[in-house]
């Protein structure tokens, strides 16, 4: 038999001064925000709105379903994180699947965080939380170093700080995302690794990218392997020789050519040096030859 959920005595008082209009707190210099704000309390489910913000997109539903088991045995160990957005009005920050995981067994609270952030720092706090997760594909990584840069307005370097990561850690998961999205795809559904990612990504040509995405799939490379699969076709591109542009001869010359041979009844040549200059050629092979051409073109 099932033990019944365990319900954690959190801020039980604090949850009442929430509800009460007349200390409806806004701000953080608000009366009794110093009793609210911060602290850890049990807050009502249905006051709790997802965050818009939120860098994750994947909630695995086999996953979702193991952690409302152990919530059912242990109850919400870590609390949420939410944000006052009015009277009984409250956005998640970090903790959705907490969150997700408590709907699904009919919760009626859940112990939280409270903060007051606007939008700016809710989409920071959100996506820095996220990236300090350890079950993050590399490509949901990218994407949230890409939005802090985006849209927080941070360099590599203030986002190095920020995260707490190398510049050279958050460069290279952000160039994942010059891979073609059905690679990123792939990486998200576990079939690439960091490592298989990074090696593709010398490859500038997203259909050549591809081809040889499938051709790891489908033979199952290991990183080094890939990253002589990369090498041997770079090499292999390299070493083919550089095919000559074609130089479009004008309509004008291509016409013109065929008349003279024609009033001439010679082949002659044209080269040309651009789009309206070059050089007419007349073969002749004797003396009458030469004579002929000479008096069809001067009339002499």
């Amino acid at each position: 038999m099932a033990k019944a959920v365990k319900k954690q005595a959190l801020g039980r008082g604090l949850s009442a001064l929430l509800k009460d209009p007349e200390n409806d707190i806004k701000s953080a210099s608000d009366k009794n925000a110093d009793k609210v704000v911060g602290h850890i309390i049990e807050l009502d489910l249905e006051f709790i709105e997802v965050n818009p913000f939120q860098p994750r997109s994947n909630f695995n539903d086999e996953s979702l379903q193991e952690l409302a088991t152990s919530i059912r045995e242990l109850g919400v160990i870590q609390p949420i994180t939410v944000r006052k957005l009015g009277f009984n009005n409250y956005q998640l920050v970090s903790g959705e699947r907490r969150f997700r995981a408590s709907k699904l067994l009919s919760l009626q609270t859940i112990p939280a965080y409270i903060r007051i952030a606007n939008d700016q720092e809710s989409l920071e706090m959100a996506l820095v939380e996220n990236i300090q997760r350890q079950d993050l594909d590399p490509i949901e990584i990218a994407l949230s170093y890409q939005r802090l840069i985006d849209e927080i307005n941070l360099t590599q370097e203030k986002l190095s700080e920020r995260v707490g990561k190398k510049r050279s850690t958050i460069a290279n998961y952000m160039r994942l995302l010059k891979l073609d999205p059905i690679i990123q795809t792939g990486m998200r559904d576990g079939f690439l690794s960091m490592g298989h990612g990074r090696a593709l990504v010398n490859i500038e040509d997203r259909e050549d990218q591809i081809t040889l995405y499938e051709k790891i799939v489908g033979q199952r490379l290991s990183v080094r392997e890939t990253e002589n699969a990369v090498k041997a076709f770079k090499e292999a591109i390299e070493g083919k020789p550089l095919k000559k542009k074609v130089k479009e001869t004008p309509e004008f010359i291509n016409n013109g050519t065929q008349e003279l041979g024609e009033r001439l009844s010679v082949k002659v040549a044209i080269s040309t040096t651009g789009k309206s200059k070059g050089k007419i050629t007349i073969p002749f092979h004797s003396e009458e030859e030469f004579k002929r051409i000479k008096k069809l073109i001067t009339g002499a």
